[in-house]
């Protein structure tokens, strides 16, 4: 699957977040080694700190299905700018695949490029400094 490809999976999650709150609907889609993919949206809750990130969404629902290795994370949100990933989603990602390759798009097609090493450094160590 291409970048467009996955981008437009990401468009199509957004459509179904639950974002009463806020208004902020996201939409996640993430490719696995396998070439298999899996999306997300949000899922904002009344106590909003039990809201879960479109990008948890998708790697809990790969995750369910047995992956565990993934290359690429595309996120889409009605923004002037693509938005980057939370600290809690970077820690997720980190988790499995701490040089993860991450796509943000705009609805508008604005689309830009991060590197999960780059936004949470030293993710496979931690703060310890540990293996």
């Amino acid at each position: 699957m291409d970048d467009v490809d996955l981008i437009e999976l990401a468009r199509l999650a957004r459509t179904h977040a639950h974002a009463p709150y806020s208004g902020f609907a996201v939409g996640a889609a993430i490719a696995c080694d396998d070439g298999s993919t899996f999306s997300g949206c949000n899922v904002e809750n009344l106590s909003f700190g039990l809201t879960i990130c479109a990008e948890r969404v998708a790697i809990g629902s790969a995750v369910a299905a047995g992956k565990r290795g993934f290359r690429c994370i595309a996120i889409v949100a009605d923004t002037d700018a693509p938005v980057s990933p939370c600290g809690a989603c970077r820690q997720v990602m980190a988790e499995f695949s701490p040089d993860l390759r991450i796509l943000s798009s705009t609805l508008k097609g604005q689309t830009q490029e991060f590197h999960l090493g780059h936004l949470l450094p030293r993710a496979s160590t931690g703060i310890l400094n540990r293996p």
